[in-house]
């Protein structure tokens, strides 16, 4: 990268210290910690319940998937914004209010409490379960920061994922959940900004969309969401929509943002600024992937590298930098996320609330401190021999967080009949079959989402147990 890309990249660099710096306030306890003392307004929460969750995939993993496929697999975007909608319609506001009135910090201690488990039998597996999955997906978005500092600077691979995670782990070591929250409001304005203007100025310098969909047809892709009314389009179509889109219900480290909101009437307005900036950030990341088939019309030997290789052949040197930002800004609003989730998780439900049971406040904070060292490390040895694709670790990981809490979830806030012992089996039905259907697929030579049977054989685990519960009781 030359001089100019390097001082635009500095100066973001500047910017978002300053942020860290002028939201920082001292952490006197685990509730300030893990949840900000539920004391965000709207805007926070909406930004930061959406950018915590696109990470370097956004830029990444999802333009990859277009420029490899075609116009087809957006039906992965509307999936996400479709069931992302219906989180905010259907448990951002139960959870809001249940996790308040019952004073839970953590989705685990809420389960603990909302199922009566005197045992804590679901607190520890829940945490084991997030502690498992949330490291792979950490580990993905460091592999996309190792792959981006060494396109971009030239350092090398392990530089990369060695700065990303220190720089990382210390803001969400000292700051917690409100500093968090204060990055990704900041770094979700400016991720829509950059993700908008780079396909509308592409765009403008090819001539327009035309251009982009005769390339597509050129290269023998989809260019249509709808091509026939096959069985086959169907089914790839319920793949792709509901394979991604049906685990918003299960993943920590957005729901925790619902917990966090001040007033729970504010959620309907934060749900609507929330949504807006997902569609136009989804619908400006999948033009990005079609006009990386108008200017690679011979592939890419990295086609992870889609967006960057676009902005470094066609743009001026400023928006190499903008791109690095806007890719480190999506990595970093996840990775401190889930982090934190996980921290938070390990302090509250485990050291304190399982292994001593009269820890003050500020012991608890620092075992959650602790546990961001000790996950850092762990994603980091994941990352460092790069297992797989930014793409597949974060749909693994995905797919075994919404497979294990989702079902879960939904029957909580909306169900009393649920006990311990069907939750418990339920979810580890569903983050076993999430675990070990990647090698079902090889096995059958099939292409199904982890997350559909997983989800489901959780959903119909719980439901013949309630029933069955119920015909022995006479009910």
């Amino acid at each position: 990268m030359n001089t100019v890309g390097i001082i635009t990249f500095f100066i973001y660099s500047a910017c978002l210290l300053a942020v860290v710096l002028l939201t920082f306030r001292k952490q006197n306890s685990d509730a300030d910690y893990v949840l900000g003392n539920r004391s965000l307004n709207k805007w926070m929460v909406a930004l930061s319940a959406h950018a915590s969750d696109m990470s370097d995939w956004l830029f990444m993993g999802y333009p990859m998937l277009i420029f490899t496929t075609g116009v087809f697999s957006a039906w992965v975007a509307i999936g996400l914004i479709v069931f992302m909608f219906l989180n905010w319609q259907f448990v951002a506001p139960r959870i809001r209010l249940l996790t308040g009135e019952m004073d839970n910090l953590t989705l685990y201690s809420y389960f603990e409490t909302r199922l009566n488990d005197k045992t804590k039998t679901i607190k520890l597996f829940s945490a084991f379960i997030s502690f498992l999955f949330l490291t792979v997906y950490i580990s993905a978005e460091l592999v996309g920061m190792g792959l981006l500092v060494y396109s971009l600077f030239g350092l090398s691979y392990t530089a990369g994922i060695t700065i990303g995670l220190f720089v990382i782990a210390a803001y969400v070591f000292v700051g917690g959940y409100k500093t968090v929250a204060w990055i990704d409001l900041f770094q979700g304005i400016f991720l829509l900004l950059v993700v908008i203007v780079i396909p509308l100025k592409i765009l403008y310098q090819i001539g327009g969309i035309g251009p982009v969909m005769d390339s597509i047809r050129a290269q023998h892709l989809q260019t249509s969401l709808l091509p026939d009314f096959s069985v086959n389009t169907i089914s790839q179509i319920i793949f792709l929509s509901v394979g991604w889109g049906i685990g918003y219900f299960g993943q920590p480290h957005i729901i925790t943002k619902f917990m966090g909101i001040k007033n729970a009437g504010d959620i309907r307005q934060a749900k609507y600024i929330g949504i807006s900036w997902q569609v136009l950030t989804l619908g400006a990341a999948t033009f990005i992937g079609m006009i990386g088939i108008n200017l690679f019309p011979n592939g890419l030997l990295n086609p992870q590298l889609v967006a960057l290789d676009i902005v470094r052949d066609t743009l001026s040197p400023i928006f190499s930098g903008l791109i690095l930002c806007a890719i480190l800004a999506a990595t970093t609003n996840v990775m401190a996320a889930q982090i934190l989730v996980v921290a938070s998780s390990m302090g509250e439900d485990v050291y304190k609330g399982f292994l001593f049971k009269n820890a003050s406040p500020v012991q608890a904070l620092w075992a959650s401190r602790i546990s961001v060292v000790i996950v850092g490390m762990i994603a980091y040895v994941i990352a460092y021999y790069k297992i797989d694709t930014i793409y597949h670790l974060v749909l693994y990981a995905w797919s075994g967080l919404g497979a294990s809490f989702g079902p879960l979830l939904l029957f909580s806030l909306y169900s009393n009949r649920l006990s311990r012992k069907e939750a418990l089996s339920g979810m580890i039905v569903g983050a076993l079959t999430a675990a070990v259907w990647p090698c079902v697929n090889k096995i059958l030579g099939s292409d199904i989402p982890p997350i559909i049977p997983a989800f489901l054989l959780n959903f119909l685990t719980m439901y013949a147990m309630i029933a069955l519960k119920n015909q022995k009781s006479g009910n």
